[in-house]
């Protein structure tokens, strides 16, 4: 077979547009990660960080968390904070155009009222955009016995899709949600999901990740927090 330049270029533009990876999704083996749902991006004009598509998908990404506790699914937060002093974070971000030397936080940053954290839930402060950086999430995850992880929250192309591919790297198997991902200029949010369809995740939308996980036997009353999914993953083995 000859592969001709229209050929490659059509095969790419059909998975770019309609890529569905094939694993399937399993309650007892994924974790919910919850990007950066804080005041600095979602509160309505609180920053210049603010992400208005943020704040309006917020609900649905609500519904989905709350469908995540109800069948043991853990629910894992990130909040991009200054952590050590700064020297933790990439030495290079003071010289890109998405710092901003104006503003600062005026205390520790923290989750978004109305997205519900609790305090049962693992919370990890990251320094940089994506969750794996210098934090201990690929050990939480693998002490709570997961191997997928189901990517939401703000920003789609920076800290979510960093995520996602650091989650890829490490052999997670990433499902990213279309609809409760969102980013700063609602143009990119398609470029965004396209790459990631093609070659890191299963792209669903909540509907979808809500349907793969309600088949699953619903978790205790705490809704699957850290402390009932460590108890369940140090129960007997064999």
């Amino acid at each position: 077979m000859v592969y001709t330049e229209e050929w490659v270029t059509a095969r790419a533009k059909e998975a770019y547009e309609h890529g569905r990876a094939t694993f399937e999704v399993h309650a007892e083996r994924s974790a919910l990660l919850v990007i950066d749902m804080q005041d600095e991006f979602v509160r309505p004009e609180w920053s210049p960080f603010w992400v208005p598509a943020a704040t309006r998908m917020a609900p649905r990404l609500r519904g989905l968390i709350d469908h995540c506790r109800r069948v043991g699914v853990p629910v894992i937060w990130t909040i991009f904070d200054d952590t050590h002093l700064g020297l933790d974070r990439p030495h290079a971000l003071r010289y890109l155009p998405h710092g901003e030397p104006d503003w600062r936080r005026p205390g520790p940053a923290e989750v978004w009222e109305p997205m519900g954290y609790r305090d049962d839930e693992v919370l990890i402060r990251k320094p940089s955009y994506g969750a794996f950086y210098d934090t201990p999430l690929d050990t939480i995850l693998r002490n709570l016995g997961r191997d997928t992880v189901i990517v939401t929250g703000t920003l789609t192309n920076y800290c979510c899709g960093t995520t996602a591919r650091q989650a890829y790297e490490r052999g997670y198997r990433v499902v990213f949600g279309s609809d409760v991902t969102a980013t700063d200029d609602e143009s990119r949010q398609e470029h965004e999901l396209a790459v990631l369809r093609k070659g890191f995740a299963l792209v669903l939308s909540a509907e979808e990740i809500m349907e793969r996980l309600k088949g699953a036997d619903p978790g205790p009353a705490d809704g699957g927090s850290a402390d009932g999914a460590a108890e369940a993953v140090a129960g007997p083995s064999g």
